[in-house]
């Protein structure tokens, strides 16, 4: 099943206030990322902001209101993006943050997200794989703090941790443990 790797970028993370989404990337395999800047909804009003964030990510409010798109038109586009597609992403807070997207777009969100250690356990990836994809995407030059760039940074990460896995020798299909099997010319005794 094709991948994509998915970020949000929000107004503040959750232990400064009740935070929203911003910045929505996307990013599958080795293709080019894309984003949406999200234009602040009414039902975030009051919402928190922090200067921290803003730092962080580089958008202001202002832009966000000039640049930003309303959240339904924002879904749908990522929905016809996502359909059909496994979505993973790196943070828990993602889920969070699509499911507040959705909500203003008075829909449901149109995917479940994924956590990136699912796919870490399901490749069987062991620590040094881990080490070395993380060290391979960071080779790369994305920007970083932004959705479209943290996503292709996490695709990156992926599509190395998958290249790892296929190099491996195939484990053997065999019992974790040979217990030794009964005879079955041996009687069963019982108690």
């Amino acid at each position: 099943m094709h991948i994509i790797a998915i970020d949000f970028e929000a107004s503040c993370l959750p232990c400064h206030g009740r935070s929203y989404p911003i910045e929505v990337g996307i990013c599958e395999g080795a293709q080019s990322a894309r984003s949406w800047l999200i234009r602040p909804h009414p039902d975030w009003n009051g919402w928190g902001w922090t200067d921290e964030a803003q730092q962080l990510h580089g958008l202001s409010l202002d832009r966000l209101w000039r640049e930003g798109l309303p959240a339904p038109t924002v879904l749908a586009e990522l929905g016809t993006a996502l359909r059909g597609r496994r979505v993973v992403a790196d943070s828990e807070l993602d889920e969070y943050w699509l499911y507040e997207l959705a909500k203003a777009a008075r829909t449901a969100p149109p995917t479940q997200i994924a956590h990136i250690e699912q796919i870490i356990v399901e490749l069987g990836s062991t620590d040094d794989e881990i080490i070395r994809a993380r060290n391979r995407a960071d080779q790369r030059p994305f920007a970083r703090h932004r959705a479209g760039g943290d996503a292709a940074w996490l695709a990156a990460f992926i599509a190395a941790l998958r290249g790892a896995a296929a190099g491996r020798a195939p484990i053997p299909d065999r019992p974790l443990f040979p217990w030794p099997q009964a005879a079955a010319s041996r009687p069963v005794t019982t108690l």
